[in-house]
Order: C-alpha cells, then sequence, then structure tokens
C-alpha cells in the first residue's frame, strides 16, 4: 500500500505507509482523530466470548497509539441462513462489554452474509497531536516492556487436538479480553518513545517493525518474556500454528539469535497473538517505577524483555 497515491494534508499526521496501528488526523491544535478497524474468526466457541475479544482487540489498535477510544461501529460477517441470530446478538453483546468498559459507544455498524463468521470493530479514538505514540520512534537506549504474555496462537491451535488444559486455555482467554486501557494509561504517565501492541505478526513481527521504522536495532532477552502457561509445551511437542512459518520470513534476514536455544524454543516470539499486550519502549532510567506502576494496576505479566540498540546495523534484532 506504500506505492499507492496519497492526497498531500500536512494534518495526516499517521497514514498507511508505516505500518502503524492507526491513523492519526489532526483536527486542530489541540486534538486529533485516531482511527483504526481490525476484525478477526472466531478463536473461541462461545459467542460472548468472541465478542469481547474481538472488541478488545480492535481496541487495542487505538490503546497502542496512546489515545482514548470514544466510538465504534460493529464489523460483522455472518452465515444467517446456517446460524441462529441469537449468536449474533451474544457476539455483539459480548463486543458491547468491552465497548463499555473502554468508555467508549457503539454507534452502529454494518453485516454482511457470509459463510463463516468474522467479528471487529471500526474505532476513533482522540488524542493530543503532539502527544500520539508510534510504532516507528523509538529511542536508543530505551528498554523494551511488554503488558501481555506471549502463547494464545498455539494454545488455541494445541486445544484443537485435546492437548490444553482448563485451567491454561481459561488464562489464556482471561488475557485476550482484558483490555489495554490500564496498560495505556499507566504508560501515558512516562517517557514513552514508541509504541504498538503485538497482534498477528507476534513478537518478533512486531519488534521488527518498531525497529525498522525507527532506524535502530532491537535486542529481546527470550527468558525474560511473560509466556502463556503450556504454550511452551506446545511448542516442544511439536505443536505450532499456520501463522508462524509466514511470521519467521518476515524477519529473517533481520533476525540473529545468541546462546544454544532449541528451535521449539525460539518458536513463541513468531507466535501470532490476537488481542495481544503493549509493546513499548521507554526510558532507562524510568523502568522500575514503570513496571512498578503496571504492576500496582493489576497487569501483574507486564516485564522488561529488551532494550533499543544504536542506528548501526538498522532494522535487525538480537535474541540474546
Amino acid at each position: 500500500m506504500a506505492n499507492l497515491p496519497q492526497n498531500a494534508d500536512s494534518n495526516l499526521l499517521v497514514g498507511f505507509e508505516t505500518s502503524d496501528d492507526a491513523g492519526v488526523y489532526r483536527l486542530n491544535d489541540d486534538l486529533a482523530l485516531v482511527t483504526t478497524a481490525d476484525f478477526i474468526t472466531p478463536p473461541v466457541d462461545d459467542p460472548f466470548t468472541f465478542g469481547q475479544i474481538a472488541a478488545a482487540n480492535a481496541l487495542s489498535d487505538v490503546y497502542a497509539m496512546g489515545a482514548r477510544p470514544v466510538t465504534c461501529l460493529n464489523l460483522a460477517a455472518f452465515p444467517s441462513g446456517k446460524l441462529p441470530m441469537e449468536i449474533l446478538h451474544q457476539v455483539v453483546a459480548g463486543a458491547l462489554s468491552k465497548i463499555t468498559e473502554a468508555g467508549a459507544v457503539l454507534a452502529g455498524g454494518h453485516t454482511i452474509d457470509d459463510d463463516e463468521p468474522k467479528f471487529g470493530l471500526a474505532v476513533n479514538g482522540l488524542v493530543h497531536p503532539q502527544r500520539y505514540w508510534s510504532n516507528r520512534t523509538a529511542r536508543s537506549g530505551h528498554v523494551l516492556v511488554i503488558t501481555k504474555p506471549i502463547g494464545s496462537g498455539v494454545l488455541f491451535n494445541a486445544n484443537i487436538k485435546g492437548y490444553v488444559s482448563a485451567a491454561a486455555l481459561e488464562a489464556c482467554i482471561d488475557h485476550l479480553v482484558s483490555l489495554n486501557r490500564k496498560a495505556c494509561e499507566v504508560l501515558q504517565a512516562f517517557d514513552v518513545s514508541a509504541a504498538t501492541d503485538v497482534t498477528g505478526f507476534g513478537l518478533a513481527g512486531h519488534a521488527f517493525e518498531m525497529a525498522r521504522g525507527a532506524g535502530v536495532t532491537m535486542t529481546l532477552a527470550l527468558d525474560q518474556i511473560p509466556i502463556m502457561a503450556e504454550a511452551l509445551d506446545m511448542y516442544r511437542r511439536g505443536v505450532t500454528t499456520g501463522v508462524n512459518a509466514h511470521n519467521k520470513r518476515m524477519v529473517a534476514d533481520a533476525i540473529r539469535f545468541e546462546g544454544d536455544w532449541p528451535v521449539w524454543r525460539r518458536e513463541i516470539i513468531y507466535d501470532p497473538q490476537t488481542s495481544g499486550g503493549l509493546l513499548a519502549a521507554v526510558n532507562p532510567d524510568q523502568i522500575d517505577d514503570v513496571l512498578g506502576a503496571l504492576h500496582a494496576a493489576g497487569i501483574a505479566t507486564a516485564a522488561s524483555i529488551g532494550t533499543v540498540g544504536s542506528h548501526e546495523d538498522a532494522g535487525c534484532m538480537r535474541v540474546i
């Protein structure tokens, strides 16, 4: 899309050319509109929970920009001739519960008939035009913080085979329905140079986008990354996802592993996430206060997982 013609408008602060989480358009000197859309296929059978996950996933793009969501539109595809409409009602009800929790409103939406259910939101948010976050502005020396554990992709695939315990699956879903609102609000009090959320490209892919966008290197400490219960066990026994291979190819020329990490252990950073946590680059002088504030806000899994390096070998990543 970066090669498509674009109208010149100085008020478009963030467009599609930078692979950011949302667009940002300046309305006046004190206010900018943050706009995004996202929808997914069902990762769970329960329609209410599906709606919650889909909404949290879409709202996360606004939080990743340091903004506050205000209005939402449903985006639904539904096989009305195959499934009762009550299922769609429950999906929307689940989404509405998260929209309400976010302090936003549902203003409408659109539904089409499709063979496979899909659901998500178009979300508009607000932010000061000089205070939004971007995935391309990470500063050298800053510390990488992640706010949710990773591993949901392999857990959902392994659950189809009956490998995942009920407790591990429940814990995974609890993370997915959790909004990134608190994490965003906590981080806004600190010096954050860049941010994104970890979703389909996995941790490696989104860290790579940050590194490439800012023209810096990234170092990830594999043993410091929070991981969902049983996710590593699934990779150890040979389970993977249909997306890991794509995510691995995406960063193949940029990533270097240091240390004797087995192949199955490396796979976790390619694991595609749904409604993943925020990945932020924060001032190293504030890292203890940042983690303390996140933990105090109930974000117990927030962790420091790496550093932003120099502009030499820009776009490259080390995993130690």
